[in-house]
């Protein structure tokens, strides 16, 4: 059953937005009484279309499904190019990491003002929020403005890594295998070329622990997805 995130909710009717009604209409070619999946404040509704010219479509059962972890995982990533981007967000949805943060660091090549990434994080919570409903979530990923790496340190956070190039020994699925539960998780991710050692020692002062992801040097794109997959696994155990 197609997954949909509304925008409202009244008496016992919950509101599309414009594109998923056409989507509906134009891409899925629904019709009268046919059943959806709703999100509407992480809750999951089973509703029905009642007019294919409204965008409000009607509950009929909420139910208790939350395919949310355990665990509050974030990823704080240094800007890459925008197809890199495009995917590591797509995945890291589908991985259930609750929010991203857009890093600029030493070694980022792609520079924007607050007007273009103001269109690009548009574009990219859509991509976010479709993920969201492919992989049947309850919430869709928050991306943040873009930070420093010294404003991480304004976020509480119960353990806090980072992918370093220069140790071999410390390996984070190692690291993780301890009788320990975590409410919040940050891994913070480099760009092309990585973390450099003057932002390492940055991030050590910030109380972050260096991992090491294993003796082959990673992608930007695989080394997201890779942390990801190892604290969804760990956050089930």
């Amino acid at each position: 059953m197609q997954r949909y995130f509304c925008v409202d909710k009244k008496d016992n009717y919950l509101e599309l937005k414009d594109s998923d009604m056409h989507h509906i209409k134009n891409v899925m070619r629904m019709n009268i009484d046919d059943k959806i999946e709703c999100i509407y404040g992480k809750k999951l509704y089973i509703c029905k279309i009642v007019d294919l010219s409204s965008n409000k479509v009607e509950i009929i059962n909420e139910l208790t499904d939350n395919n949310e972890l355990d665990v509050e995982i974030t990823i704080a990533i240094g800007l890459v190019k925008e197809q890199k981007f495009d995917l590591i967000i797509q995945k890291l949805t589908e991985l259930g990491v609750s929010k991203i943060i857009p890093l600029k660091m030493e070694r980022s090549i792609v520079k924007l003002d607050d007007k273009k990434y103001n269109k690009k994080k548009e574009r990219w919570q859509e991509i976010c929020k479709e993920a969201s409903e492919q992989s049947k979530r309850n919430i869709i990923p928050e991306i943040t403005n873009i930070k420093t790496i010294k404003e991480l340190a304004i976020d509480d956070y119960d353990l806090k890594i980072f992918g370093s190039t220069t140790i071999k020994d410390n390996l984070v699925n190692n690291y993780l295998q301890q009788d320990k539960k975590y409410a919040k998780i940050i891994a913070v991710i480099g760009p092309e070329g990585g973390i450099t050692p003057k932002e390492e020692e940055i991030l050590k002062e910030l109380s972050f622990n260096p991992v090491s992801f294993g003796k082959r040097i990673l992608r930007v794109e695989t080394a997201a997805i890779y942390i990801a997959s190892i604290l969804n696994f760990n956050s089930m155990r």
